[in-house]
C-alpha cells in the first residue's frame, strides 16, 4: 500500500527559496493587525495588501510545482540562502515604501536588506520619522534573519563544512564530509524542516521570555518588543534610536545582556552540530574567548578612563566609577556580539574620564565577532581560537622541539588543518574589507567614513556608523552606488567570503 502524501511532504517538495517566500508573505499580517490596532489604517492596509498579494502568489505558484520532482544539488540550498538575503528585501520593501511614501523604493531595500542580514544599520537616523508599525516590520524582519540563521547553520552550512564549521571537519569547505550525515535524511528540505521544528520554538520562546522581563524592568511593551527582537537576532534595531534613548535603566541592561550570551556559541541553546564539546560550556573554547575578552576587554577600558580622571583630579563618587564599568561591560559584550547597542551609562564612562570615545575598539570587538552557528556576525572565535591554538603551538616547540601537542577536550574540536583554514579566511576576510573600502573612496567616501562602513557592514555591526567614527555617518546623505556597495557587503558579511566563493565553484554544482 503505497505510503500517504502528508501536507508536510508536500510542502518540502517545493523550492525553498517559495517556502521562504510564503513565510515572509504571512509575517506581513503582523505589522497590518498592529498598525489596525494602533489606528494606523494607511499603513495597515499597506502591510495587508502586500501580504494578501504575496500569499496569493505564493498559492499559484505552488499549484505550478506540484508533481515536479525536486532537484537536489551539493549546493542548491545555499544558493536558496544567498538568494533570500537579495531577493527577499525586494518584497519587504514594497509595504515599506507604501507606508512611507517620502521615500525611495531604492532606500526601503537598503533598509531591508540591512534589516535581514541583522545589520541593522538605518537610513532614517530620526526615529520620529517611522510610525510604529514601520519599526515592528524592520524588528521583525531582522529577527526573521536571526531564526533563518539558526536554521541554515545546521541545515545548510554545517553539511558544506561552511560558516565556521570548515575549521572542524575533515572535509573540503563546501563539500561534504564523509560518514558526517549518512544518518541523516538526504533530502535537504527536510533536514532544514527538522532543524525549523527544534530550534523555532526555542528561539519564540526566548524573545517571549525576554520581552517579559524588559516590560517588567518598566520599558514600554512596544520598545521592549523590539529590543527583545533586536537582542536576540543580534540587529540592533530599535524603535528609539538605541538602549540609551529608550530609558531601560541598569535592570533592563542587566537583562538584555544577559540574552546577548547566547551570541557567543551554539551550545548556549543547542548542541545539534558537531562542534559541540564533550563537557558543555565550562569547556566551550568559544564562550570561555568571549567571556575572557568581555571581562578583559572592559577592566583595561575601566583602568584607562580611571587614569584619565585620575589625572583630571575628577571628585566623581564611586557610584560614578561602577557605573562607568559597566557602561563598558555591556557596550563591550554588545558590540562583540554584532549587536551594537550602546549603554545608557557609556556617556557616564566618557564624561568620568574625560577621555574621548574608544571607537577602534569597538570595531575590533565587531571585527572578531560571536560563536559560529549564532546569529553573531564577523570573523567568529572557533577561528580565533583555532589560531590561538596554532600560536601556542607554534611558541611550545620553540622551547621544545621534539615535544608532541596534548590536545584536550577542546583541542579535539579542530581538525589537523583548523588554523590554515582559519588564517586563509581571515586573509578573504581582509581582502573584502580592502575592496569594500576602495570601492566606497571610489564613489566619493572619505576614507576614514569608508573604513567604518567596511567594518560595520562585513561584520553585520551597523550602529558602528554611529559610534565607530568621530562623528556619526549620515547613510542618507551617501549616493546610490555607495548604497549599492553597503548592500552588497552586508550580504557578503553575513553569508561569508567562503560560501560565496563555493558558489562561484562550477565542480561543486556536479558533486
Amino acid at each position: 500500500m503505497p505510503k500517504k502524501t502528508t501536507f508536510t511532504d508536500k510542502m518540502m517538495q517545493l523550492p525553498l527559496f517559495l517556502l521562504l517566500f510564503g513565510v515572509s508573505a504571512l509575517s506581513m499580517f503582523v505589522p497590518a493587525a498592529y498598525g489596525a490596532v494602533a489606528d494606523r489604517h494607511e499603513t495597515s492596509q499597506a502591510f495587508f495588501y502586500a501580504g494578501l498579494l504575496g500569499t496569493l502568489a505564493f498559492a499559484l505558484i505552488s499549484v505550478a510545482h506540484a508533481g515536479r520532482a525536486p532537484r537536489h544539488g551539493a549546493l542548491g540550498p545555499l544558493l536558496s540562502l544567498f538568494s533570500a538575503f537579495v531577493f527577499l528585501p525586494v518584497f519587504f520593501a514594497i509595504p515599506f515604501v507604501e507606508a512611507l511614501p517620502t521615500t525611495r523604493f531604492y532606500n526601503a531595500y537598503f533598509e531591508m536588506v540591512s534589516a535581514l542580514t541583522t545589520t541593522g544599520a538605518t537610513l532614517f537616523d530620526d526615529p520620529t520619522r517611522l510610525g510604529p508599525a514601520l519599526h515592528l516590520w524592520r524588528a521583525q524582519v531582522g529577527w526573521m534573519g536571526g531564526l533563518l540563521m539558526w536554521v541554515a547553520a545546521v541545515a545548510i552550512l554545517a553539511p558544506l563544512n561552511l560558516g565556521g564549521f570548515e575549521v572542524t571537519a575533515q572535509a573540503e569547505p563546501g563539500r561534504r564530509e564523509t560518514g558526517l550525515y549518512e544518518t541523516a535524511p538526504l533530502n535537504p528540505r527536510r533536514r532544514i524542516w527538522r532543524a525549523a521544528q527544534m530550534l523555532a520554538p526555542l528561539y519564540g520562546g526566548l524573545t517571549l521570555l525576554l520581552w517579559v522581563l524588559l516590560v517588567f524592568a518598566g520599558q514600554d511593551p512596544f520598545g521592549a518588543l523590539c529590543h527583545a527582537m533586536s537582542v536576540m537576532a543580534t540587529s540592533g534595531i530599535s524603535a528609539s534610536g538605541g538602549v540609551e534613548g529608550a530609558s531601560v535603566g541598569l535592570v533592563g541592561e542587566i537583562i538584555m545582556a544577559m540574552f546577548m550570551l547566547f551570541a557567543l556559541s551554539r551550545l548556549t541553546f543547542s548542541s545539534d552540530t558537531m562542534t559541540a564539546s564533550q563537557g558543555g560550556l565550562r569547556t566551550d573554547p568559544e564562550f570561555r574567548i568571549g567571556l575572557s575578552i568581555v571581562v578583559i576587554v572592559p577592566a583595561i577600558l575601566f583602568a584607562r578612563h580611571f587614569i584619565g580622571a585620575f589625572e583630571l583630579e575628577s571628585e566623581d563618587t564611586i557610584l560614578g566609577a561602577l557605573a562607568a564599568l559597566w557602561g563598558s561591560l555591556f557596550t563591550v559584550l554588545s558590540f562583540m556580539s554584532t549587536t551594537g547597542f550602546v549603554s545608557e551609562y557609556w556617556s557616564e564612562t566618557q564624561s568620568w574620564s574625560g577621555l574621548g570615545t574608544p571607537g577602534l575598539i569597538l570595531m575590533g570587538l565587531a571585527l572578531v565577532g560571536g560563536g559560529v552557528a549564532t546569529t553573531a556576525g564577523g570573523v567568529k572565535l572557533l577561528r580565533v581560537f583555532a589560531l590561538y591554538r596554532n600560536a601556542m603551538r607554534e611558541m611550545e616547540q620553540l622551547v621544545h622541539p621534539n615535544s608532541v601537542s596534548g590536545a584536550g577536550v577542546a583541542g579535539r574540536r579542530l581538525q589537523s588543518g583548523g588554523a590554515f583554514i582559519a588564517w586563509i579566511f581571515f586573509m578573504l576576510f581582509a581582502l573584502s574589507f580592502a575592496a569594500v573600502t576602495l570601492a566606497l573612496t571610489l564613489v566619493g567616501v572619505t576614507f576614514e567614513e569608508a573604513l567604518v562602513l567596511s567594518i560595520a557592514m562585513l561584520s553585520t555591526t551597523g550602529p558602528l556608523t554611529e559610534v565607530g567614527g568621530q562623528e556619526p555617518i549620515v547613510l542618507m546623505s551617501l549616493g546610490d552606488s555607495a548604497k549599492a556597495i553597503l548592500a552588497g557587503a552586508m550580504v557578503l558579511g553575513r553569508l561569508e567570503t567562503l560560501a560565496i566563493i563555493a558558489l562561484l565553484t562550477p565542480d561543486l554544482w556536479r558533486s
